[in-house]
């Protein structure tokens, strides 16, 4: 049955069988079950996570349960532990960029959280907005986050303004994106155009470019103070891998 299973999971290609997930994730959360990885976001733990990626597919990385990707499970545990997001007394307004599926309902039914949704296209969002012309006020919130959705904005920097104008004085923002820490200065050319020439130079065919380690001082030039936070080497090497998480991934945990 396992081999069988394998076989399913690395023939059906990964957009399609992302999709198809939504809906049999019950059941492969079922025949998955086990004891070698654990998904933090719901506990559950199972013999495998399931492959994906665009360009180089990475095994043991989607949660069956939550559909969760390394990213999503380092920020819910930086954010657990690290931070009173899930704790604080006092009611955080939280503004969320792209809403995962992984953390919406959850996110949603905190009561110390007024949360809000965004995005242009997702069915997700409470207001439908451009990144870089958003509707609401100055200093309005007390915690934003943005994650893998700056590479797809051809002007960042509008929208890293606007992300620091809407966060309150004093607030934090987790503006996670695909980062090659290899290499040093952020790559981007508008002369690509083929949708399979972008997917092979910037990981996605909607990508516009691929961040190198100065995406840090660019935030630092729009006015944030930007802690660059490697969560995986204040863990153990076990719970990094028990928890499917990409060693070296970097949070950008940035405050007004």
């Amino acid at each position: 049955m396992k081999k069988i299973f394998k076989f399913i999971l690395n023939t059906i290609p990964r957009p399609v069988l992302i999709r198809l997930s939504y809906l049999a994730r019950p059941v492969l959360a079922c025949l998955l079950k086990g004891t070698k990885f654990t998904d933090p976001i719901d506990g559950k733990s199972f013999k495998m996570f399931l492959p994906y990626g665009y360009q180089n597919q990475r095994n043991n990385v989607l949660s069956p349960s939550t559909l969760s990707l390394e990213r999503h499970r380092l920020l819910w545990l930086y954010l657990q532990n690290e931070t009173d997001f899930f704790t604080s007394v006092e009611k955080k307004k939280v503004l969320h960029f792209a809403p995962e599926q992984a953390f919406y309902k959850r996110f949603r039914n905190q009561k110390n959280l007024e949360y809000t949704t965004t995005d242009l296209l997702s069915p997700l969002a409470d207001v439908k907005a451009d990144i870089c012309n958003l509707p609401f006020k100055d200093n309005q919130y007390d915690v934003i986050l943005c994650n893998h959705v700056l590479e797809h904005i051809p002007d960042d920097t509008k929208a890293m303004q606007e992300l620091y104008r809407v966060l309150k004085p004093g607030g934090m923002a987790i503006l996670q994106i695909p980062q090659d820490l290899s290499r040093t200065t952020t790559y981007s050319n508008n002369a690509i155009t083929n949708q399979k020439e972008r997917a092979k130079i910037f990981g996605q065919y909607d990508h516009v470019r691929i961040y190198g380690l100065d995406y840090f001082d660019k935030l630092r030039s729009i006015g944030f103070t930007v802690h660059e936070v490697d969560y995986t080497n204040q863990i153990s090497e076990e719970l990094v891998t028990k928890y499917g998480l990409a060693q070296g991934e970097i949070i950008p945990v940035c405050f007004k």
